[in-house]
This record gives structure tokens, sequence and C-alpha cells, in this order.
């Protein structure tokens, strides 16, 4: 159940969202998470699940390659749906999941929560305000890596490219929602992705090989003018986390992050012409008043829950929603192209 269990579950509580059913592949797991957090029934099947018609929403928290069944039946049993990204395997699957969307006008959100993190937030009203002013280019990075060298690492779907799996589409999905927030639609798209370990233990002892990436490159070009590139990587012995700096013809905003994600409590710096250096820039209170310290996710989550909730209530589908999460795949699958081919690629 992994992030259901640790973010969800608990997010959709706290925000006072009655939680009636879980469903698991297996019967022990969801057993046990309809035990821990008091939910009245569980199912192995999400079909079965469905035909519960005291449920009014799904929020779907499994592998990429079970979004589209899972979205398409739950859409058509009437149910609003709350996706977890990356939303599709390709932009075909996408495009399916968008169009029934909008032809049932049920609620729709991608789970990309961290646009509520309150650096990312605060950068999105700063860049709104002008602060860059004319955005010129970005530079982001995220390394992270084991301190006792590359080993081996127990197999998972994630690691598998046909599922889904790999850290361009795992993590360089939130960067990429994040760039497409703040700069609108991209028109050009460059990428490379590695994969630089491929060894993994799969049972008994025995290797298998990884067909996911664990290193990637892109770059975007946006329509509204402004580029981005990134630089990513798992297997990055001593990697410091992420670093995110914007330039503008005004200005510099940076962030930075020690792990994956950023932190409820991130710092946000800049300069404008006319500063001496960059210095932290005061956050407004509105960013950081609500405090979840279970899990460093959850205050992001919860208020992604508030936006869903009020698009439930008044008929429509709040950003990220599936058309959004439709072009960050499109930006997606077009990296994938990039790498296969060598070739820029225009979207």
């Amino acid at each position: 159940m992994g992030f259901g269990t640790t973010v969800q579950i608990p997010g959709f509580q706290s925000e006072g969202i009655e939680v009636i059913a879980v469903c698991s592949r297996t019967e022990e797991r969801a057993s046990q998470a309809a035990k821990a957090f008091q939910i009245p029934y569980y199912f192995t099947d999400h079909r079965k699940m469905l035909e519960l018609k005291s449920i009014d929403a799904v929020s779907i928290v499994t592998p990429p390659e079970l979004h589209l069944p899972m979205v398409v039946d739950s859409l058509r049993a009437g149910k609003h749906v709350l996706c977890e990204k990356p939303f599709a395997l390709n932009e075909i699957e996408a495009k399916q999941m968008s169009d029934l969307a909008l032809k049932t006008q049920l609620t729709n959100m991608i789970t990309h929560e961290f646009r509520w993190a309150p650096q990312r937030a605060f950068v999105k009203e700063l860049l709104d305000e002008g602060y860059l002013g004319e955005f010129k280019f970005g530079e982001l990075s995220l390394f992270t890596g084991p301190r006792d060298g590359i080993k081996p690492r127990a197999f998972a779907w994630g690691l598998e490219a046909s599922k889904g799996g790999g850290f361009l589409f795992g993590l360089g999905s939130h960067y990429i929602d994040s760039l497409f927030h703040w700069f609108g639609a991209v028109n050009e798209v460059d990428g490379k992705v590695w994969t630089n370990y491929p060894d993994r233990i799969v049972e008994f002892e025995e290797f298998g090989q990884a067909t996911s990436d664990d290193t990637f490159r892109f770059s975007l070009e946006f329509e509204k003018g402004g580029q981005a590139i990134m630089f990513g990587s798992n297997v990055a012995p001593f990697g410091q986390g992420a670093r995110i700096t914007l330039f503008g013809t005004n200005g510099t905003l940076a962030l930075y992050q020690p792990g994956f994600n950023p932190t409820p409590e991130g710092v946000v710096l800049g300069a404008r012409i006319g500063d001496e250096k960059l210095s932290e820039i005061p956050m407004p209170e509105r960013f950081t008043s609500l405090v979840d310290s279970r899990d460093g996710r959850l205050a992001a989550f919860r208020l992604l829950v508030r936006e869903f909730v009020r698009g439930i209530k008044n008929g429509e589908s709040p950003s990220p929603n599936f058309l959004d999460g439709l072009c960050v795949q499109r930006i997606l699958g077009s990296i994938i192209r990039s790498a296969d081919t060598g070739m820029r690629i225009k979207l």
C-alpha cells in the first residue's frame, strides 16, 4: 500500500473524509489497512469495490500500468477520481482517460501534491507577481544515492520500464509538473535516460536486470519563452538532494532541498537587480499554516485534497487535472522518444 497508508488514508481522514473501503492485490494487506484505519470494507478486486453505492470518489495509488483500467472503471461507475502520478504508461493512455473524464464531467485530479509544498507554492506566487521579470532559463538537479556504494537492490515493479517504472517517471514527473505549472505549455523537448546499475536481486539471491532508468537528463523549451534543463540520478553516492534555480531579466530564485521531495519548512532564496546577493525571502504564513508532522508530504497532500473536495462540490476539476496530466505525460513520452532517436522533439 505504501503511499496510500502513509499519506493518503491519513490525509483523507484528517480532512474529515470518510474512507469506507480499501483495495489491494493481496487480501492480507487490504485487511491490515482496513483494521489499522478502521475502514469498514476491504477488497482485492477494484471492480467489486466500485459496486458500493456509498462511494463518491476513488483514489488510485497503484503502479502506472493499472491506472488506465482502474480510472476507466471508476469513471464509468460514476465516481470522481484522484489518480497518482505518473498518470499513465504513455500519451495514448493518458488521452483516453482525459477524454473519458471530460465526457463524464466527473471531478478528476492528479496527485501532484507538491504544487502545495510551501517552497513551490510561494515560487508560483512570486513568478505571477513578476519577481523574475521575463523568465529566461532554469537549471534543476536531483542527485541522491547510497553512502556505502551501489549494490544490487531488491527487484520491484518500479524497475521495469514496461510498467511505468524509472526515476524519470517516478520523480522527474513531479519536477516537470512544477515547471509546467510555473511556465506553461512546452513546445520542444530533448532528453536522455540511462540505466547505469541494472543489477537487481530477484529471489533467492538470484540476479536480474532492471529495464527502467536510474538517471535522466532533459531540456524543455516553453511556448511563452524560456528554457529549463534538469539532470537527475538516484545512483549518485552522497548526492545532496535537489536544487532549482530560475533566472529572469530582473532577478533569480533558488530552492534547495536535502532529499527527493520539498520539505514543509522549505526556504526560497531570491535576488533582484540591484541586490548584492541571494538571500532568504520571508515565507508568507499562509503557505505554512497547515502543519502535519506525521510525514513531510502530508500537509501538501491535504491541501490538494481540499481542492479535490472543492471541485466535487462545484462540479469542476481543479488543476492539476487529467488534462494537465496529459500534458505532463506528453512531455515524459517526448523525453523517451528523444532518448531513443537522438532528436529534439517538437510537441
